[in-house]
């Protein structure tokens, strides 16, 4: 399985798709998909049949997944940049090339 550099919480800004330029928070991130949820990117229109805890059923706006390569991660100036990997402390800490900014 292969190492992701997106983490839960983690800002992020959409860098292809139809959704380019928009930003968001990484709600989940899918280690076998390559996928991550993003707060308000990629939404999708779902067909619910109606149950007990949704009796109208109906169409619902949501949240899809989307690919980590088209995710890029955002410094805390708001500029896209790519994430490393250093020792700090006795610690792995990730920072940000551009930067050099302990994220």
């Amino acid at each position: 399985m292969k190492k992701l550099k997106i983490k839960t919480g983690d800002t992020v800004m959409v860098i292809a798709g139809d959704d380019k330029g928009q930003k968001g928070t990484v709600k989940s991130v899918s280690l076998l998909t390559n996928k991550a949820m993003v707060e308000g990117i990629n939404m999708v229109f779902k067909h619910k049949k109606p149950s007990a805890t949704n009796p109208q059923g109906g169409i619902v706006k949501q949240e899809a997944a989307i690919d980590i390569s088209n995710l890029s991660l955002l410094t805390t100036s708001g500029e896209t940049t790519r994430v490393g990997y250093r020792i700090e402390n006795d610690k792995k800490v990730r920072f940000s090339k551009k930067s050099n900014e302990v994220i």
